[in-house]
């Protein structure tokens, strides 16, 4: 295969060396910090994007906020259902890492063994990026960017292939899509009862907050204003 790489007749490998080998023009603190970003920094990226929209769909309010948050729960569930998939995947493949197969690559996370295809980091991100992006257009939008940055990281760590990442993507896509309508009629019933609660309400909005995402009226006040209007138009 490398021989392929070196003729140019394998795409793939070709693109490995090209985005692999831009670590090597890189300043070595860079490449330092570049295996936790991409094995801890981008993830945690993603959890906190999703953490931040439910922050802003319960601050928010409205009559879609239940079905909202049940979105946002779907994101994880989405992430880790994909994972247990590229479970049996990776055995039928069994495709190595690529500095196994090929020599001269700058490989910037040392100690994995496990096999290739497909990419756990890019199956997950982008499940939840696509799951996020079902609750919310603008932050899914922008946790598929974390995604795509995800991916690009693997690759130019030296440990993935590309095609392992756009694998990743793929299968990290179809669950979240095809699995979100069974999954929301699950969901959203939790998240209305949940919303129903005094004690777990604000899990799904802030106290206080109506359905229309305006500020709730406090009991009683209501009648006040009322009688106070009564008493003006009879003077």
């Amino acid at each position: 295969m490398a021989g392929l790489a070196a003729s140019g007749s394998n795409p793939d490998v070709d693109l490995l060396f090209d985005i692999n080998g831009l670590a090597k023009d890189a300043p070595s603190w860079f490449d330092r910090v570049m295996p936790y970003i991409g094995e801890y920094g981008l993830p945690l990226a993603m959890v906190l994007l999703v953490v931040w929209c439910w922050w802003s769909v319960r601050r928010r309010g409205g009559q879609d906020a239940a079905s909202s948050v049940a979105a946002l729960v779907w994101a994880p569930l989405a992430a880790a259902i994909a994972v247990l998939v590229n479970v049996p995947i990776r055995g039928f493949v069994e495709r190595p890492r690529p500095f196994l197969d090929h020599q001269g690559l700058e490989v910037l996370v040392a100690g994995k063994t496990d096999y290739s295809f497909v990419s756990d980091h890019a199956t997950i991100t982008m499940a939840m990026a696509v799951g996020l992006f079902v609750a919310n257009r603008k932050f899914g939008l922008a946790g598929i960017g974390l995604a795509l940055l995800e991916g690009f990281c693997r690759v130019y760590m030296g440990v993935h292939y590309p095609t392992d990442v756009v694998g990743g993507f793929a299968l990290g896509t179809a669950v979240a899509l095809l699995l979100s309508p069974p999954a929301m009629a699950l969901l959203t019933p939790v998240t209305k009862a949940v919303e129903r609660s005094p004690r777990t309400g604000w899990f799904v909005r802030s106290r206080g907050r109506s359905y229309d995402g305006q500020d709730a009226v406090i009991p009683g006040a209501r009648k006040e204003t009322a009688g106070a209007a009564e008493k003006d138009l009879a003077a």
